[in-house]
């Protein structure tokens, strides 16, 4: 769903980005958490690429 690697996709875990439980050794991810996590990361992106195409337009690219 995310499209990530699963080495990063633990590294969002266990820094605190995306919730989880662990059942044992296994980590749990409700649909909801991975669903809030994609909105505020697609949110970044359409900022920062909102902040590139201003600066190109101001640099005159």
């Amino acid at each position: 769903m995310l499209n990530v690697s699963r080495p990063y996709l633990i590294k969002l875990l266990e820094t605190g980005e995306i919730p989880f439980r662990l059942i044992g050794k296994h980590r749990r991810i409700t649909y909801e958490d991975l669903r809030n996590y994609r909105r505020r990361d697609d949110a970044k992106r359409r900022a920062a690429a909102g902040e590139l195409a201003q600066l190109g337009q101001e640099l005159g690219i």
